[in-house]
């Protein structure tokens, strides 16, 4: 009898991020202590967060490289509405998310309605919407967060006390996450919408035939984006307890080459929320052990591009391999 093993898809991420781990912590156990470990998810929850939005649109086999800009602009006007409006969190979030999914909203209508490719509109929003940001804030930083939110981003909970006497916890921030997390998985897995959303990635024409509404979908996939990234905004504040315009320059080919190492097919309609999140830890382990092991930070910037084009290569010999198999059934069906 015969045990049927459920296959793990995101195995091999697993198995690529315990060895690079592994090496790390070898060349400098500093990496393996709980103290980095919370380190680590604090600086990179943001990324973590805007990943997940990043996701849906890659499965429907977009792009988006104005997520840099969108988030900029989303921390730009929550900080001046944390000085000028109200210091109230709730406050903060309902403008973050709302602002951020009015922008990926606008995004959403020029790639569906007016049929305009995403790289094409995006690179488009992209230049528009940070030259207004930096016409509004002369590319100064935005200080003078009221004091009730700067407390509020240091809370850390579960906390205990190190020998050398910091006190460390999980941050307040990671509570964005989780709720971000469950809900992206939950549309993805079990509604209608997220399996238009596969649909529409494996091909457009096919998910038409089958019902789905193409238009309204990609319009709420990066509506939903931007809200994600409004959600990140808030999170990067109460952190930072500032606003830089400058800070995320360059940001959204991190937030890509993180997805794209989490397994998901830049072709569309193929990727997972787990793996899109073992994309995150590989990501940010890679970029944290270079900084240990003290090698120089353009160095980064190396790696993440030699992940895109890696992983974008390994993909496409995967889809190659995968039609030449089914044009080999079909010839012998004939």
């Amino acid at each position: 009898m015969k045990i049927a093993i459920p296959k793990f898809r995101e195995l091999p991420i697993l198995l690529v991020l315990a060895g690079i781990s592994i090496v790390i912590t070898v060349a400098n156990p500093a990496f393996a202590t709980l103290e980095n470990f919370l380190d680590l998810l604090k600086g990179n929850l943001t990324l973590a967060i805007m990943t997940l939005g990043m996701l849906m649109v890659i499965l429907t086999g977009g792009i988006d490289v104005s997520v840099a800009s969108i988030i900029t602009a989303v921390t730009v006007i929550t900080g001046y509405s944390l000085i000028h409006i109200s210091s109230n969190l709730l406050v903060a979030l309902l403008i973050a998310c709302l602002s951020g999914t009015a922008l990926g909203f606008i995004n959403g209508c020029f790639i569906s309605r007016l049929k305009i490719p995403p790289i094409v509109t995006t690179l488009g929003t992209m230049s528009i919407i940070m030259g207004i940001v930096l016409y509004k804030t002369n590319g100064n930083w935005i200080t003078g967060i009221p004091d009730d939110f700067i407390s509020f981003g240091r809370i850390t909970l579960f906390n205990f006390t190190l020998k050398s006497g910091r006190v460390i916890g999980f941050p307040i921030q990671g509570l964005f996450l989780l709720p971000a997390l469950g809900l992206t998985w939950f549309i993805l897995k079990r509604t209608v919408i997220g399996r238009g959303i596969y649909a529409i990635g494996g091909n457009l024409e096919s998910a038409e035939r089958m019902g789905f509404k193409a238009n309204r979908i990609l319009t709420f996939v990066y509506s939903y984006e931007g809200f994600l990234i409004g959600l990140a905004a808030v999170s990067h504040t109460s952190i930072m307890r500032q606003v830089d315009p400058n800070a995320f320059l360059g940001f959204e080919m991190q937030v890509i080459a993180a997805v794209v190492l989490g397994g998901a097919s830049t072709l569309g309609g193929t990727g997972s929320v787990l793996g899109t999140l073992l994309g995150v830890a590989i990501f940010c382990v890679i970029n944290n052990g270079l900084i240990l092991m003290k090698i120089p930070t353009f160095w980064q910037k190396i790696v993440v591009g030699l992940i895109i084009i890696g992983s974008i290569a390994i993909d496409m010999a995967q889809k190659q391999r995968a039609e030449r198999k089914q044009i080999r059934v079909d010839v012998e069906q004939l």
